[in-house]
């Protein structure tokens, strides 16, 4: 089993402009020994939608068109954690942001190829 915890968001809300850092850390398994964590997010009555991605082993990172430029994904394997730096945000960034490790190779842009999520960090942008 491994089970997966984000924190970095929470209560407080930032301003549009601001600057954010996720963690998704796990536990019951290294991230060297997985395939991709991604980064989802999810705001109230939409759909979960990728956000990023890194390969644990080569270091690969896919992101999508929305936050390319803003959002950077990296990974500490010694503190087996992976983050999400989020700089320039807008209030369309808010939602809900999961990590979820990847069912195999590559990185994938779906949901449906990731099998283990966190409980999720909430991320509010004011304007």
């Amino acid at each position: 089993q491994v089970q997966l915890g984000e924190s970095g968001g929470g209560l407080v809300q930032v301003q549009t402009g601001g600057s954010l850092r996720l963690s998704c850390a796990a536990s019951g398994r290294t991230f060297s020994s997985s395939y991709a964590v991604g980064w989802f997010r999810q705001a109230p009555g939409k759909e979960r939608e990728f956000v990023a991605a890194i390969e644990s082993s080569r270091d690969r990172t896919l992101y999508s068109e929305f936050v390319k430029g803003r959002f950077t994904i990296s990974r500490d394997l010694s503190k087996n954690t992976v983050f999400l730096q989020m700089n320039s945000l807008k209030p369309e960034d808010t939602a809900v942001y999961l990590c979820a490790t990847a069912t195999g190779w590559g990185l994938p842009t779906s949901a449906h190829n990731y099998d283990y999520w966190g409980q999720g960090t909430q991320v509010t942008v004011s304007s």
